[in-house]
């Protein structure tokens, strides 16, 4: 049977009609994750929750120790993985609070510790990642907006992961452009290839908080960006809650 974990904030537990059964405290062989875990059902459907960015939101996301999260998960049984995450728009359909299911990313994130197998090897390991993102996860979640007539969601996208934690210069925006980028984040490197090395399911549900740097007059600031996650949030919540609805 599959088990489902969403990988965000910490208020995504507050999905309706999620019953909070027990919180767990993992520890794995590259430490312990970002915070600790909340066990939920949903129409009898587990599911686990865990804070990417510690609770409360104090790790940066190149501090995050992306390996013991995507550990943490595997080895409570976890197979499939639904990762939100903030990110910026840089192509014209990208408008703050729309929802993105993106298909495709280019990494361009450095230093990260961003794969499992690196010591003490029998053999080196290859995998394929040409389709970083489940198909099968990203339909559900596209199924899903369809059903909920106040989401448009857009569903072909190439998420460019960077470092961070500062945000991007307008030249390296023009350049991620040119790179054929349509949203910019920071979280989705090295998650989806961790979870490909461990065999899980994993997509993105990315939601626009800004234009991306010198796509406005505007500078770009925090209380923008919090005013259009707390706008946006609603409908990826209402995205989450039908995908699991459909699951029954």
């Amino acid at each position: 049977m599959n088990k489902l974990a969403i990988i965000g904030g910490s208020g995504l537990t507050q999905l309706e009609g999620l019953e909070i059964i027990d919180q767990i405290s993992p520890t794995t062989p590259w430490g312990k994750p970002s915070a600790a875990i909340t066990v939920g059902k949903f129409n009898d459907i587990e599911i686990l929750f865990l804070p990417r960015h510690g609770d409360p939101h104090t790790i940066p996301p190149h501090k995050i120790n992306y390996r013991a999260n995507i550990q943490a998960l595997k080895d409570s049984g976890v197979n499939e993985i639904i990762a939100v995450n903030a990110v910026g728009g840089i192509t014209e359909k990208m408008t703050p609070c729309r929802i993105v299911v993106p298909n495709q990313l280019i990494d361009y994130t450095h230093s990260r510790a961003d794969t499992f197998h690196e010591e003490d090897l029998e053999k080196v390991v290859h995998i394929d990642f040409t389709e970083p993102y489940s198909e099968t996860l990203r339909d559900e979640l596209i199924m899903a907006a369809e059903s909920v007539d106040s989401i448009d969601i857009c569903k072909i996208a190439i998420y460019a992961v960077t470092q961070g934690p500062r945000l991007e210069t307008t030249a390296e925006i023009r350049r991620l452009e040119k790179d054929g980028c349509d949203i910019v984040g920071m979280t989705s490197m090295p998650e989806a290839s961790l979870a490909r090395e461990l065999e899980m399911e994993y997509a993105c549900c990315s939601l626009v908080v800004n234009w991306a740097a010198g796509k406005t007059d505007e500078i770009i600031t925090m209380e923008v960006i919090e005013n259009n996650l707390k706008e946006g949030m609603g409908n990826v919540m209402s995205l989450l809650t039908a995908m699991l609805h459909n699951r029954r």
